[in-house]
């Protein structure tokens, strides 16, 4: 860490950092656990070209999925932003390890963030500074479409036309999404209202505390169809059986969900192929085939 982003996470905590450590931080920032003075520790993830609304907006997804009190979230200590100082400090949570009472939690709590709902699909969390959602650099409308099928259509469009522009993916691939974009009406399974969701659930985004309990961290959260979370679950970790059968006695899922992961993961899969290339062009057109 650099003694300038150490002075400033000093300023924003209002404590002095006496140590910092680093520790995992996910794909793309760099991340630390701080001693403070006085005994207490937090958590800073920083990233000096992320767009300057990027630490806001998490900040606020945060404190949104944190209101329905389903699962639990750090709490959000301070936001960095000093010119090209950037960061967010959050609680420091003991990393522990999900057993199958976690997993239980899990679905319970999951289903209780989705069933809090959202101002509509697309919709971003109260306080956030941006006014678009961003996935993989590629931005998407706030409100763009009236109903969930006309949503994610238009957030298909939006990625395939990247993702072909940049090479990442083939003709081929871009004709199957089209294909499967054009019956999303069918598709898309019963209407459901917006749903609050973290919007990028993937196994390494469920923390296990040191009390094995489920905490929610690194969101993109917004409105958006529930099934998205669990199929970004599945996509790069699993839905359990207890988890799946915790959450359906919450808020039951519809018929059909599991059929549809697929034609959720197209999108994050999408996203994958601009960020990384690599076989994630292959693997959209196969989900994409499945309903084409």
């Amino acid at each position: 860490m650099s003694d300038a982003l150490l002075a400033a996470a000093s300023r924003a905590l209002g404590a002095v950092v006496e140590r910092a450590t680093p520790v995992g931080g996910g794909d793309i920032n760099s991340a630390w656990v701080l001693d403070l003075a006085g005994g207490a520790r937090a958590f800073l993830k920083s990233r000096p070209d992320a767009p300057a609304d990027e630490f806001g907006a998490e900040a606020a997804g945060l404190r949104w999925l944190a209101e329905p009190d389903g699962l639990p979230v750090p709490e959000v200590l301070a936001v960095i932003e000093e010119g090209d100082l950037l960061g967010l400090a959050l609680e420091w949570v003991e990393p522990g390890r999900l057993d199958s009472g976690g997993e239980e939690l899990l679905g319970r709590g999951l289903a209780l963030t989705h069933a809090a709902g959202a101002a509509g699909f697309n919709a971003l969390p109260p306080g956030s500074p941006r006014r678009a959602l961003r996935f993989g650099g590629v931005e998407v409308p706030v409100g763009e479409g009236a109903s969930w099928a006309e949503v994610y259509g238009t957030r298909l469009e939006a990625l395939t036309r990247v993702a072909l522009d940049r090479g990442r993916i083939r003709a081929s691939t871009a004709r199957a999404v089209e294909s499967a974009r054009a019956r999303l009406d069918v598709l898309a399974g019963p209407i459901e209202p917006p749903a609050r969701i973290h919007g990028d659930l993937w196994s390494g985004n469920v923390h296990a505390g040191g009390d094995g309990r489920p905490w929610l961290i690194d969101p993109a959260a917004h409105g958006a169809h529930r099934e998205m979370d669990l199929a970004m679950l599945e996509l790069f970790g699993r839905v359990s059986a207890t988890t799946e059968r915790a959450y359906s006695e919450v808020n039951p899922l519809a018929e059909g969900w599991r059929e549809r992961l697929n034609l959720w993961q197209i999108q994050p899969l999408l996203v994958h192929a601009i960020l990384f290339g690599g076989s994630y062009g292959a693997s959209a057109e196969r989900a994409a085939s499945a309903y084409a």
